[in-house]
C-alpha cells in the first residue's frame, strides 16, 4: 500500500481530545451517513477499550476498537472496524484487521476472538481465521452474524 500507516494503539485516557473527534466524526460518517443507520454509537464501551488508530500523514485512515473478555462478550473482541472511504481498496483494511488480531493477543494472550460481523463481510473476516458462531441476527437494521476466531 502507498503511504503505509502509521499504527498507534491506546486505552481510551490516552487518546486526545483531537483523536476522540476524528475516531468518532469517521464512525459516524461510514456507520451512520455511508450506511444510513441511525443508531447510537456512543455506547459507554469505548472507556474501557482500546483504541488502534491508522494514519497516513497524520490523517485517521482506518481504526478497530478492541474490547476486553467480559465487555461485549465472554472472549474479547475487536469491533467498530472502520477504513476511510478515501483509503479503501489500498490494503489498509486488511492491514487493519491483522494488527487488530495481533494487538489482542498481545493485550489478552492466546485466547480466541469474538466479532459481530455486517453478514457481507464474512468472507473478509474469513481471512483472518474467523468462523461463524450462531445464526445471522438483525442490529440496527443490518443482517449479523457471529464470528469467532480460535487459538
Amino acid at each position: 500500500m502507498q503511504n503505509q500507516p502509521i499504527w498507534q494503539l491506546k486505552k481510551f485516557d490516552e487518546l486526545s481530545t483531537k483523536e476522540v473527534y476524528e475516531i468518532l466524526r469517521l464512525r459516524s460518517e461510514v456507520f451512520v451517513v455511508e450506511q444510513t443507520c441511525v443508531f447510537l454509537d456512543m455506547d459507554n464501551l469505548d472507556f474501557d477499550s482500546h483504541h488502534l488508530q491508522g494514519r497516513v500523514e497524520g490523517n485517521l485512515v482506518a481504526y478497530v476498537r478492541i474490547l476486553p473478555p467480559g465487555l461485549a462478550y465472554a472472549e474479547p473482541s475487536i469491533g467498530r472496524v472502520i477504513t476511510s472511504p478515501a483509503h479503501r481498496k489500498m490494503g489498509a483494511g486488511i492491514e487493519l484487521m491483522q494488527k487488530a488480531v495481533q494487538e489482542t493477543l498481545n493485550l489478552f494472550g492466546q485466547v480466541p476472538i469474538m466479532i459481530g460481523a455486517q453478514v457481507y463481510l464474512k468472507k473478509f473476516y474469513e481471512k483472518f481465521r474467523f468462523r461463524t458462531y450462531g445464526d445471522v441476527y438483525m442490529e440496527d437494521g443490518i443482517e449479523h452474524i457471529k464470528m469467532i476466531r480460535e487459538v
